[in-house]
């Protein structure tokens, strides 16, 4: 689903209360632990996480007017999901969570390629979220992202 948000907190207000709380703690889980110099906002009609200009002014190579993304969150819908490009980017890191989910929730992993979707709210494995989030640094996501995915 997509909501026309101005502002992280705006677009928490427009989804089903039922979900509220749970993207809130996320909202928290992920901007307590994801490195410095990642900004927040409404990217793509999500609540965002990525590099700004003022760290890499070239944006992301799609579309350089947009900042550089690195993480989402965003109520869809049958699920909350996590996008994550480090997941897409990184095999270890991608292998490093796919080992890790079962420990955190009895339920299979639902995944895409970036995308982790959480169909009941009390599922969501916060702990294990945070660990992700601590996974890459800004300067590692634009070496990466210079190195794997920009065309050159």
């Amino acid at each position: 689903m997509q909501y026309k948000a101005n502002s992280p907190e705006d677009y928490i207000n427009q989804v089903p209360e039922e979900r509220q709380e749970a993207l809130k703690n996320l909202r928290k889980t992920i901007k307590e632990n994801l490195p410095k110099d990642f900004q927040e906002g409404i990217q793509y009609g999500m609540i965002g996480y990525f590099v700004p200009h003022e760290i890499y002014p070239d944006g992301y190579h799609c579309k350089p007017e947009d900042p550089l993304p690195f993480m989402n969150i965003a109520s869809q819908k049958n699920s909350i999901n996590v996008y994550h490009s480090g997941i897409y980017a990184v095999p270890e890191i991608h292998d490093w969570f796919v080992n890790e989910y079962p420990k955190h929730n009895s339920r299979k992993l639902d995944m895409g390629k970036s995308c982790i979707r959480f169909k009941k709210v009390n599922d969501i494995p916060y702990e294990l979220i945070a660990e992700l989030c601590k996974k890459l640094t800004v300067k590692e996501w634009i070496d990466i992202y210079e190195t794997n995915v920009k065309k050159k």
